[in-house]
């Protein structure tokens, strides 16, 4: 192997390892606003780095600008749309989970 192929498998692996990282987040998580911040975190670290490593993985050709602009694109994106829902969140007032004193 060569070595930009290990450092692919690195970037998916790791990718892969944050999305379902995130995935135990949503599941595991006590209310909404803590899951968003976990999936809009782990979401566009995890996809940027599979895409990354996809991009890596395939070489220098066209394929790998449209992964690499396709990563741009949900680097954007996700962030501005975990914001969007949560503002909406905050605007119907969804009121965050509080740790109860016994």
């Amino acid at each position: 192997m060569v070595a930009i192929d290990i450092i692919a498998i690195i970037f998916i692996s790791l990718g892969v390892f944050v999305l379902i990282v995130g995935t135990i987040g949503l599941l595991r998580l006590p209310d909404f606003y803590t899951r968003m911040h976990a999936i809009g975190k782990c979401d566009t670290l995890g996809l940027a780095m599979v895409l990354v490593g996809l991009a890596l993985y395939e070489g220098l050709t066209l394929l790998s600008a449209k992964l690499l602009l396709i990563a741009v694109f949900l680097f954007i994106a996700n962030a501005t749309a975990t914001h969007a829902i949560t503002r909406a969140a905050i605007k119907t007032s969804m009121v965050p989970w509080t740790k109860k004193e016994d």
